[in-house]
C-alpha cells in the first residue's frame, strides 16, 4: 500500500486539520466529535442543511460546506458511518431557529445513525434519503438502492433553497423532487485501498471491469472484459435512461464523475460521448458538471448522473455557491 499518510488510524483526524487550515474562511472544524461547520453558523432564520457519511469520498461532504450548500458535514472513519453524537452536535451548532434537514445516503448505518440523532435533539429535524443508484437494489451496505453521485445535485439544490429562505416544508419538498428525478450508475477499472485494511477492496484483473459498483467498492451488476469509452458510457447510460425513464424532450443535468483516479482527459472524453448519446435521443443537456466530486479514494473508474430538470431546479443549481469543492456566482 502506497499512500501519503502517517498512521491509518489517524487519517481522518489529520485530514480535518488540513481542511481547517486550507479553508478557514469558509468553514470551522470541531474535532471531538468530528463536525465541519460553515464559518458563519448558525445562520438565524435559515433551515440548516446537514449531511455526512464515511470519509474517503472527498470533496463529498466536507468540501460542500459553505454558503449555498451545506451548513454542516459529519465525517465518519473511512467508508464508515458517522455516529449520532456528530449529527447531534451539528444540529446544535447550526440551529438558526428554522429547523434542520438531514441529507442521508441510503446506507444502513448512515440511515440508522441519522435517525437516532434526530431523536436526540429538540430542533425540528426532517430527513431525506438519496437512493439514486440504478445498478442494484440491495448491496453489502444497503436495504434498497445505494446513494451515490446524485447526492451532489441534491445538496447543491437543497442548499440553494435553504439559502433563499425557504421554510422546512418547502426545502423538504425540493429535496424530494430531486430524489425522485435523479439516477446514477458507476463502473471501476481498479479497486480502492482503505488505509486501515491495506489491500484493494476487490480483485479486478487488468483486462476486466466491474460495472455498477458502489462508492465503497461494492460489487455491481457484472464483471466483464474492458470495453472502449463508447462502450463504457453506453453501458452506464442505458440503464439510467430506462429507469426513470428519461425520454425525448427532457431537460437534464449531466454529471460525469471520477471515482478518484480517472484523469480529466478521460473524463471529458466520456462526457462528450454521453452528451452525444443524449442528443441522439432528443434529451437536452442544459447543465453539466465534470470532475472528481463523489469519489472512492483512488478507485479508477467513473460514474454518470442524470437529473431531470425543471425551471426551479435550474434556478437553484445556478444560484451562488461558495464551498471548498464547488463555487460559482459570488
Amino acid at each position: 500500500m502506497k499512500k501519503i499518510i502517517n498512521d491509518p488510524s489517524t487519517v481522518v483526524a489529520e485530514a480535518l486539520r488540513g481542511i481547517e487550515l486550507a479553508h478557514g474562511d469558509l468553514l470551522t472544524v470541531i474535532h471531538d466529535p468530528a463536525v465541519i461547520l460553515r464559518a458563519d453558523a448558525p445562520v438565524q432564520g435559515k433551515v440548516a442543511i446537514i449531511s455526512g457519511g464515511g470519509a474517503g469520498h472527498e470533496p463529498l461532504h466536507g468540501g460542500f460546506v459553505g454558503p449555498g450548500m451545506l451548513d454542516a458535514a459529519c465525517p465518519g472513519a473511512v467508508f464508515t458511518s458517522p455516529t449520532p453524537d456528530q449529527m447531534q452536535t451539528a444540529v446544535e451548532r447550526t440551529d438558526g431557529g428554522a429547523g434542520a434537514l438531514f441529507i442521508v445516503k441510503n446506507y444502513t448505518g448512515d440511515v440508522l445513525n441519522f435517525e437516532t440523532a434526530a431523536e436526540l435533539v429538540e430542533t425540528d429535524v426532517r430527513t431525506i434519503v438519496i437512493d439514486d443508484d440504478v445498478a442494484v437494489k440491495d448491496s453489502l451496505y444497503t436495504a434498497g438502492r445505494r446513494g451515490v453521485g446524485g447526492t451532489l445535485p441534491l445538496e447543491k439544490i437543497v442548499g440553494a433553497a435553504a439559502d433563499r429562505g425557504d421554510d422546512l416544508d418547502a426545502v423538504l419538498a425540493v429535496a424530494q423532487r430531486v430524489v425522485d428525478n435523479v439516477r446514477s450508475m458507476g463502473m471501476a477499472l481498479a479497486a480502492p485501498t482503505v488505509p486501515h485494511v491495506g489491500e484493494p477492496s476487490f480483485d479486478l484483473p487488468d483486462d476486466e471491469m466491474e460495472v455498477g459498483i458502489g462508492i465503497h467498492g461494492e460489487p455491481g451488476r457484472a464483471r466483464m472484459p474492458v470495453e472502449n469509452a463508447d462502450g463504457i458510457v453506453a453501458r452506464l447510460l442505458e440503464p439510467i435512461l430506462e429507469d426513470l425513464p428519461f425520454t425525448e424532450g427532457d431537460r437534464v443535468l449531466l454529471f460525469t464523475n471520477s471515482m478518484g483516479a480517472t484523469p480529466l482527459i478521460e473524463l471529458y472524453l466520456a462526457h462528450g460521448i454521453a452528451e452525444r448519446l443524449l442528443a441522439d435521443r432528443g434529451i437536452t443537456v442544459e447543465r453539466r458538471l465534470v470532475g472528481p466530486y463523489v469519489t472512492s479514494l483512488e478507485m479508477q473508474g467513473m460514474s454518470l448522473t442524470l437529473l431531470k430538470l425543471d425551471d426551479q431546479m435550474v434556478e437553484l443549481w445556478d444560484a451562488p455557491v461558495q464551498t471548498a469543492g464547488l463555487r460559482w456566482g459570488r
